[in-house]
């Protein structure tokens, strides 16, 4: 299997370099959760790589363990055992320090609900990044790479849910990671609003290159993805590389 485990690994916070191999590498990984006797397994022995710069979607019910295995690719959490690398770094080897760093550098999160600053404008949320990035991207670009560079001084409540959205995906690029986690990110909104913000997550992995993953329950975003991964029960059902992407504008559900 591609990526291999290391010896010694690279620290966490050296410099990103562009290899060939796969961003992450995950051999046999498992999720248990204890309450009191239950034992509830979330993800039981996934294997599977994702490789640099593609638009990748876990597609899967609800209790799959798409959420599960995104929080422990994005290091919000931890596996109950198997391996998870990232490049040529173990991240289930790492401590919590380095976590909180591999997460602050590398790691872009989009979630269901957009969790903005009510009192803050879409320039001054997405400056809240910008400021503790080491090589950021200007919070106006980010802003104008989702189509809302008309919107700088407004606040969340004079924008849409579908703007909202793409000022938490101008959040989560303007700090230039390597990786662009999404938990159902069209899940609260219409189909023609959730066209919009799709269109935006395509436009930030093919003008910046940056691996974007996508877990959603809705089987048509699947068909403007480079790799679908379908789950359930914890375990992953198939693989499929695509090569007949199509535009967000050409789905329908």
């Amino acid at each position: 299997m591609p990526g291999a485990r290391v010896d010694n690994p690279t620290p966490l916070g050296t410099p990103l370099r562009l290899v060939s191999t796969p961003l992450f590498s995950i051999r046999d990984l498992a999720k248990i959760y204890r309450m009191g006797d239950v034992e509830v397994h979330a993800l039981r022995q996934v294997s599977l790589t994702l490789d640099e710069g593609k638009f990748v979607v876990l597609l899967g019910p609800s209790g799959s363990g798409k959420s599960t295995l995104l929080n422990i690719i994005g290091g919000l959490d931890i596996p109950t055992s198997g391996q998870v690398l990232y490049r040529d770094v173990d991240l289930t080897r790492a401590d919590e320090a380095a976590l909180t760093e591999y997460r602050r550098r590398h790691v872009g999160f989009v979630f269901q609900f957009y969790n903005l600053i009510p009192s803050l404008t879409a320039e001054e949320n997405v400056a809240l990044v910008t400021e503790i990035s080491e090589a950021p991207m200007e919070p106006a670009d980010a802003l104008g790479l989702v189509q809302l560079g008309n919107r700088l001084e407004h606040f969340p409540a004079q924008l849409s849910g579908g703007e909202q959205q793409r000022v938490a995906i101008a959040r989560a690029i303007a700090k230039r990671p390597s990786v662009l986690l999404c938990d159902e990110p069209t899940g609260a909104l219409d189909i023609s609003t959730g066209i919009v913000v799709l269109d935006a997550l395509a436009r930030v992995n093919a003008e910046l290159g940056t691996t974007t993953v996508v877990i959603t329950h809705n089987a048509a975003i699947a068909e403007m993805a480079d790799q679908v991964i379908r789950l359930a029960d914890g375990r992953v059902l198939s693989i499929e590389n695509r090569t007949d992407k199509r535009a967000p504008q050409e789905l329908s559900w």
